[in-house]
Order: C-alpha cells, then structure tokens, then sequence
C-alpha cells in the first residue's frame, strides 16, 4: 500500500513540475515577436544603491511612457538620489522630473531585443549639506542616451542604459553664480559598456 502511495504521489509531483516548467517556457516564449503598437503604456525604473567605502549612494527613477506607435514614444520621469561623502561628511540630494521621446531604431532576436535613443529635458532640485552651511540650487537638464530593452515575457524586459551621447546641466545656486556644464561622448562605440545602468520595464 505504500509503495502504491509513494508511486501516485511521485507522478503527481512529476506531472506538477512538468505543468509548472511548461507555464515558464510558454510565458517565456509570448515574449517572442513582440510589437508596439499605438496606445501601448510602461512603467520603467531602476534602483542604485551604493554603500561602503568614502560614499553611501542611494538612486530611484522611475519612468511611464505612452506609445504613439511602434517605434516613437513619449512620457514623464521621476529621480531622486541621495549621496554622502564620508570623509568630509557632505550630504547632497536630488529630486528631478522631466520629460522624454524615445524612437526605437532595431529589433532583433525575433523583437524580443529592442534598441532606442532617447532625448529627455527635466528639472531638479538640490540641496548639499556640509557640517559648517546649507546650499540650494536649481537645475536644468538635457541629454540624449542610448539603451535597450530585452524582453524576457511579453510584459516584462530588462532595461539596459549603455551610454550618454550628449548632456547639458545648468546649475543656479541660492547663493552664488549659475555654471553651465555641456559633455558629447565622440568615443561612443569604444566605451558603450563601460558603466551600463540596468532596470526594469512592465508593459501594458
């Protein structure tokens, strides 16, 4: 009677695994020939945290976009992070929003990898605490970035920022002159995996 028993209850876990694993590769392959199409919306975002050593960082930016058809789409964003530096005990937070476009310009492995640049506008806040003063100061920035997303089902990809092409930052102080700072990265394609960012994106 027990080895009866044993004999039901191993099929049936066998026959549950072998449904869970068919869930998995079903789910895995809906991702497979994927498109945008107008109407389409994601949230996107990615987490830093860095800690140890002369700095404790700490980032959040969140994204939503709006599909205005297969490749273009437009949306808002979102970014706070915080730093402190150890040594000197200087502390600087960030809180932006901004707008972005983002044109995807290639897809490949049957539209599950989706490549993109982006060009995005936004406006922050700032604040750096030292032991002695408090200074505020207002931003204004502007960049255009390159990146992809890798579909792993048919809502959800993983979002890789490989590389700045251009960046403006204009900072004004409270208390001080304004400084404007303007970067082009010319050696793109010799750098585009030097420090990638990763994320997520929910489609829906």
């Amino acid at each position: 009677m027990k080895t009866k028993f044993f004999i039901i209850l191993s099929m049936l876990t066998f026959s549950f695994a072998n449904a869970q694993q068919g869930e998995v590769d079903s789910e895995m392959n809906s991702a497979k020939g994927i498109t945008f199409q107008n109407g389409d919306m994601f949230l996107e975002g990615s987490i830093k945290i860095s800690t140890g050593g002369d700095n404790d960082f700490y980032g959040f930016s969140p994204k939503f976009g709006y599909l205005l058809n297969d490749k273009f789409a437009v949306g808002a964003k979102l970014n706070y992070s915080s730093n402190k530096e150890e040594a000197t005990d200087i502390k600087t937070n960030v809180f932006g929003i901004g707008a972005f476009a983002r044109y995807y310009f290639l897809e490949l492995d049957k539209k599950r990898f989706k490549a993109f640049a982006e060009a995005g506008l936004g406006y922050g806040r700032n604040k750096i605490e030292t032991p002695v003063n408090t200074d505020d100061s207002n931003s204004v920035t502007a960049d255009i970035t390159v990146g992809l997303n890798y579909f792993v089902t048919k809502n959800i990809a993983v979002t890789f920022t490989l590389a700045n092409v251009l960046a403006y930052n204009s900072v004004a102080p409270e208390n001080g002159p304004s400084s404007d700072t303007f970067n082009l990265n010319i050696n793109l394609f010799e750098n585009i995996f030097d420090q990638p960012q990763f994320g997520l994106l929910y489609r829906f």
